[in-house]
């Protein structure tokens, strides 16, 4: 049977637990068509890199898949019917990935390097950032004449 990753994006406003009975639904729907779900992650609410229906974030999942094309194919019908997804993608792969996905990944790794610069000391305050100021960057309601502009006043 092929296999396929299929990743769909619910609105931001839909609890996590509406995100769940829509996985189980569409769970139900592979399942009777002859297919298995592998893995079922849920990734969170992330912000989107642009507005889609009017939604600045979504809940994110992701269902690894093993079945017909058929079943595939209603799946999707049914997430172009409902309202709360707003959009998803389907891929054939040809082996499922084992253990977390990148994004979990991805979340565990952040979290440990926010566990190790969680130390005293590190906070706010110190250099970095402010090296501008020095160089006579000034505020930021000063505009420093650039060459052109000052050509352009001795020309007129």
């Amino acid at each position: 049977m092929p296999l396929y990753e299929h990743v769909y994006l619910a609105r931001q406003d839909v609890s996590a637990q509406q995100v769940e009975e829509l996985t189980a639904q569409y769970k139900g729907i592979i399942e009777q068509a002859g297919g298995t779900i592998a893995k079922a992650e849920y990734w969170g609410v992330k912000t989107l890199s642009y507005r889609m229906r009017k939604n600045r974030k979504a809940h994110f999942t992701l269902l690894n898949i093993s079945a017909p094309p058929a079943a595939i194919a209603e799946v999707e019908r049914q997430m172009r019917l409902s309202e709360d997804v707003l959009r998803f993608m389907t891929i054939r792969v040809e082996a499922h990935e084992e253990g977390p996905s990148a994004m979990m990944r991805k979340v565990d790794r952040d979290r440990d390097r926010d566990d190790r610069h969680d130390r005293p000391g590190r906070g706010g305050g110190g250099g970095g950032g402010f090296r501008d100021r020095e160089r006579g960057g000034g505020d930021r309601g000063e505009r420093r004449p650039r060459d052109s502009d000052e050509n352009s006043a001795t020309e007129e």
